[in-house]
Formats: structure tokens, C-alpha cells, sequence
């Protein structure tokens, strides 16, 4: 299964997604990933790796909203 490269840009409640790259190797993904946050401007989005079957599966996994960290009640 392939690994992707994606622009992720969050406007409003809307998350953009933006193909950059794909590769069947996650260090040769992981690298070009980790050149590509340092050459973007990255002002209003993010560089993301993900790994899927399929463009859409990896663009499904994006686009999950995920809960912030539990509470303990011991934060100040």
C-alpha cells in the first residue's frame, strides 16, 4: 500500500485537501515529506503523511475529526 503527501488547509469548518505526492516507501515518503514542510509556506495548512489502499481511503483517514486529549481535571 502506497503512502501519501497532503496539503491540509482548514477553512472554517472545511478541511482542503491537496494531492502533493505518493510513494510505495515510507522513508523515501517520510523524507520527501519532511522536505516539503520546510520548502512550503505552511502559513495556513500542514504537510501530512498518510497511508492507505487507496487515494480515498487516505483522504477518508485526513478528514476524521479527532478529540482532543482527556481531561484529568488537574490542568490549570
Amino acid at each position: 500500500m502506497p503512502y501519501y503527501i497532503y496539503r491540509v488547509s482548514q477553512i472554517g469548518p472545511i478541511r482542503q485537501l491537496e494531492k502533493l505526492a505518493e510513494n510505495p516507501v515510507f522513508k523515501d515518503a517520510s523524507a520527501e515529506a519532511k522536505r516539503l514542510r520546510k520548502e512550503v509556506d505552511l502559513s495556513n495548512s500542514q504537510v501530512k503523511l498518510i497511508f492507505g489502499e487507496n487515494e480515498l481511503q487516505a483522504e477518508e483517514a485526513l478528514l476524521i475529526v479527532r478529540e482532543g486529549d482527556p481531561r484529568t481535571g488537574e490542568e490549570s
